[in-house]
């Protein structure tokens, strides 16, 4: 959903201004809701500290959107939480955006913009940075235990075989050993034909199915040792797969202890990333706001001059986009910049969105 931020200069005073705004955009043709944006005066400092920081917050604003937009896609994509759970302590994002009020006990008023500004940077580049630290964590541990499930849940080229074959399947002897087979489903009838032909010294009706998947069937097949090689040979001249197979029942419970405590491990990695990503997420759309009114707050600045005197706040459009741009520069236009001109026009880089308006506009987007 996207939301026009805006500054509109006074028509007299604000609460004139704001029920003009409410009666052409809303009560006489419902082309958006309304929404006061309230910021405080905030410490302007000179005009050319100014002009540096409209720069500097436009590349801000997009750095912060990436990292919202970031928290926001670990929480849904890899932690599996319902959108609902990206909230600013326990608000939706929508209300948050739509009732802002400035944060006055972390972002005093009478610190200056630039201060401001560089405190919410180094606290997003810190959010990014264990954002990273703790996604790479929670990746490693997946892919650990993915790996451990290969074997215990791949097809039957490469899974486990400890976990299918018994003692009783096999024989192991001075003279005797089973070899364990992966048999196309479709060669299956060749394999009892002849698998007790392949090489002399097979045990006769030695094979049997241990286990199928939706390609393979697991055979066993038991011989002399001294033609191991030689009925090796001879398999992948046919298309037999021969796994190479020693049975160990330490293995095999050392296996299931690393599948245990990797899904365990993996469980707790996941919960306390989703624990963090909500509380970062609330941190970092708070801020980015914060930033919006700052920028919110700058441009009306350069565009209007000193004292502040506009109007800040939310606009939701509607369906008829263009008929609510075209309304509010003609009520606006008398009003608009009105400094910073440049022979006999004003600048369009101040507080410019896409196309120039009489008043100071922008958008953002919570999708």
């Amino acid at each position: 959903m996207s939301y026009w931020l805006v500054s509109l200069p006074l028509l007299e005073t604000k609460e004139r201004t704001w029920n003009t705004l409410q009666q052409k955009t809303t009560y006489d043709n419902n082309w958006s809701i309304n929404f006061k944006f309230d910021i405080p005066e905030l410490r302007v400092g000179t005009l050319d500290s100014l002009m540096t920081l409209s720069d500097d917050l436009v590349k801000t604003n997009i750095s912060l959107e990436s990292v919202v937009g970031k928290i926001r896609r670990t929480i849904v994509d890899v932690c599996g939480s319902p959108a609902s759970a990206c909230a600013i302590d326990g608000v939706p994002v929508e209300s948050y955006l739509t009732s802002f009020q400035w944060d006055e006990a972390k972002y005093p008023s009478r610190r200056s913009l630039q201060e401001t500004v560089t405190k919410i940077q180094e606290d997003m580049v810190k959010l990014d940075d264990d954002l990273k630290v703790r996604v790479s964590e929670y990746n490693t541990v997946k892919t650990a235990l993915q790996n451990v499930q290969r074997k215990t849940q791949g097809n039957l080229l490469v899974r486990d075989l400890n976990t299918i074959v018994k003692p009783e399947d096999i024989v192991d002897s001075e003279n005797l050993e089973t070899l364990m087979v992966v048999v196309p489903k479709y060669g299956h009838a060749e394999w009892l034909k002849c698998y007790e032909s392949l090489t002399n010294f097979i045990v006769p009706r030695s094979s049997k199915v241990l286990m199928q998947d939706h390609d393979y069937m697991l055979c066993t097949v038991t011989m002399f040792r001294r033609i191991v090689d030689d009925f090796k040979q001879e398999c992948r001249g046919k298309g037999f797969t021969v796994r190479d197979f020693s049975f160990s029942e330490e293995a095999m419970e050392s296996q299931q202890a690393e599948f245990t405590e990797l899904k365990s491990t993996a469980a707790a990695k996941i919960e306390s990333l989703n624990d963090w990503c909500q509380s970062a997420f609330s941190e970092a759309f708070s801020s980015w706001i914060h930033i919006c009114a700052v920028r919110l707050f700058t441009e009306s600045i350069l565009r209007y001059g000193l004292p502040p005197k506009f109007l800040a706040a939310v606009l939701k459009p509607g369906k008829a986009e263009n008929k609510l741009r075209s309304a509010l520069g003609t009520i606006f236009s008398s009003g608009g910049a009105k400094y910073w001109k440049s022979e006999g026009k004003e600048d369009v880089t101040i507080g410019y969105d896409g196309e120039y308006q009489p008043y100071v506009s922008f958008s953002i987007s919570l999708d």
